[in-house]
């Protein structure tokens, strides 16, 4: 057999490429989508807590926010009433999340607004008047409180 003689030989087949590619892929889409859907289930109890608000209803705010018996409905109107600390709540904006290492809780930040809708970045005159809370939401029963922080 000489050197020109030789059989056709074929090229390396291309599956094996595509299938760790595509693994890959898969991959990178699962983590970017839990990434961002981390705290789904605490964002969702915040926002029903703070629609609760926003229409007044604070009796069904208080029985999502889950109190310990030291804090009366009493305190709760007096931080969350048209008159409270934080009131009145017209709109909210939930504006992060996190969880603090070795937690059992994620910390819920909340834009809140006397003024609805929610105003804009280049209103200024309304935007000074929002204020700024941190929630504490339990992973295991969903209880809402202020961080120990």
């Amino acid at each position: 057999m000489g050197l020109f003689d030789s059989t056709d030989e074929h090229p390396p087949s291309k599956i094996r490429r595509y299938i760790i590619t595509a693994a890959a892929g898969v991959l990178i889409l699962v983590a970017v989508v839990w990434w961002f859907s981390r705290f789904h289930t605490e964002k969702h109890t915040v926002r029903t807590f703070m629609n609760a608000v926003v229409a007044g209803n604070l009796q069904e705010a208080y029985k999502i926010w889950k109190p310990e018996a030291s804090y009366s409905f009493k305190d709760f109107q007096d931080d969350w009433g048209d008159a409270g600390y934080y009131g009145p709540v017209k709109s909210f904006y939930i504006q992060d999340a996190t969880r603090l290492r070795n937690s059992s809780a994620a910390v819920i930040i909340v834009e809140i607004s006397p003024y609805a809708p929610f105003p804009e970045k280049d209103d200024v005159a309304k935007q000074a008047k929002t204020k700024e809370v941190k929630l504490w939401v339990q992973f295991s029963d969903q209880s809402i409180s202020f961080p120990p922080f």
